[in-house]
């Protein structure tokens, strides 16, 4: 039996066994976690209305808004993808082409719920952890996260990305809604 979401974003469910066993050679176990969500990126913005397009079609929702300069899509499956023996991504985080540095086409990162235990978290795993990501006035607390050497990510979250936005903006409406008149950028010619 196929997997359509798998044929349009690659083995997510190895991308995530990939990441947890990553994770737990540096002693992180995410077993007693929720998952957030998943993110894939593309390197064209043709490929990124590409790909929302098919994922929209085995979803129920999306929350698609400007960040740093360019949409973002946060979709809604219709069924959460199956990872890790059972647990469940509710969200695909879907980016367009790059704005700052080099990150990984393709499944780029993994989303994790760390819940009311971040700050333990965060004073535990501190000699392990690469960074935290600076996401705007509304993020409390920003997330931390660990880069690894193919330029894929894992985020530790206090509240699922969803959850976070959902906070600020208010829920996901059923159906889709895209950003209006948005242009991508194209180099001045020289």
């Amino acid at each position: 039996m196929t997997d359509p979401i798998a044929d349009i974003i690659g083995d997510y469910r190895a991308f995530t066994a990939q990441q947890r066993d990553r994770l737990l050679a540096r002693g992180i176990d995410i077993a007693p976690y929720t998952l957030s969500h998943l993110a894939f990126r593309v390197p064209e913005w043709d490929q990124y209305v590409h790909a929302r397009t098919l994922l929209e079609r085995h979803a129920v929702a999306n929350r698609e808004n400007v960040w740093n300069g360019r949409p973002i899509s946060l979709i809604v499956p219709a069924e959460p993808l199956e990872v890790l023996d059972g647990k469940a991504v509710p969200l695909i985080e879907l980016i367009p082409p790059v704005h700052q540095r080099v990150y990984k086409m393709g499944l780029e990162h993994l989303g994790v719920v760390v819940g009311d235990t971040f700050e333990a978290f965060v004073g535990t795993h501190k000699p392990v952890l690469t960074g935290q990501q600076f996401q705007g006035p509304s993020s409390t607390p920003d997330p931390v996260y660990i880069l690894f050497e193919d330029f894929t990510h894992v985020k530790f979250y206090r509240l699922s990305l969803r959850a976070s936005v959902e906070l600020d903006v208010g829920p996901f409406a059923v159906g889709f809604r895209h950003v209006d008149e948005w242009v991508p950028q194209r180099p001045l010619p020289r």
